[in-house]
């Protein structure tokens, strides 16, 4: 009997080799950064609460956004400069009076960061069938810049400072890109403050740079999908939780030797 694959279809000897058009990662690098003392801002409404505030605890930080700028590096060809721009948004919940339940708000902070990577050389120009009707415009790469992508963990909170300001200071604060405005609830610029919120975050993510290139890879044969269950109810749900495993680990949470061994 012939070995079967995950599709259910037979293991099937080297057919051929054919061009394939895919993205080759040229260059890319981890990092781990531990940035200290990011302030924070809020819009008017939740820096009023801030401001009153006797003591202040951090929930939570989420990057909800990242966004790339790639340039290629003068007298170093085929390198270019990445500048990321990381948009977190951090939960607080500020206790006006001690012992009281406090009020959860939240604010956004920046973060920029550069690295250097290799991405090769290309003068050419990339357009695909993605042209905006209503402009006309394709969507291109000029220059043929490689594409930056970038993966990122939510930040770890490390502390939080607050400052009282020498009576209310109206700072410039930032602008939110126009994508974020609808989760940022407000401006960020221009607000009157009493109080500065500081926040140290640990951060890890991992960038790197790609082209599309033309590869020869092997071919076996068309990816068959499996047939799914026509009936969709031939199985009750009892059954279907039957298969599930009993989630051990849930009730036993694992000990220090045990995630040490499985470094």
């Amino acid at each position: 009997m012939a070995e079967q694959n995950v599709t259910g279809a037979p293991c099937e000897e080297f057919k051929e080799a054919v061009c394939m058009e895919a993205g080759r990662i040229y260059d890319s690098c981890s990092d781990k950064d531990c940035i200290e003392d990011l302030r924070i801002y809020f819009t008017a409404e939740n820096q009023a609460i801030v401001d009153q505030a006797v003591s202040i605890k951090t929930k939570e930080a989420e990057v909800v956004a990242v966004f790339l700028d790639v340039e290629p590096v003068p007298f170093n060809q085929g390198f270019y400069s990445v500048d990321m721009t990381f948009y977190i948004r951090i939960g607080l919940d500020v206790y006006p009076v001690v012992g009281c339940l406090p009020t959860s708000v939240f604010g956004f902070s920046q973060f920029c960061k550069k690295v250097i990577l290799y991405g090769s050389e290309g003068k050419v120009k990339t357009f695909d069938s993605t042209m905006d009707r209503c402009t006309c415009e394709p969507i291109s790469k000029p220059l043929g810049l490689p594409k930056a992508a970038v993966q990122v963990v939510d930040p770890i909170i490390l502390s939080c400072t607050a400052v009282d300001v020498c009576g209310p200071v109206c700072d410039p604060g930032f602008s939110l890109p126009p994508c974020l405005e609808p989760i940022g609830g407000g401006c960020y610029n221009g607000v009157c403050v009493k109080k500065r919120i500081s926040v140290s975050l640990g951060l890890f993510f991992i960038v790197w740079l790609q082209r599309n290139v033309q590869l020869m890879v092997p071919t076996y044969d068309f990816c068959v999908p499996g047939e799914s269950n026509p009936g969709g109810g031939e199985e009750s749900p009892c059954d279907l939780f039957k298969k599930i495993k009993f989630p051990t680990a849930e009730f036993f949470p694992p000990r220090l030797d045990d995630l040490c061994q499985e470094e």
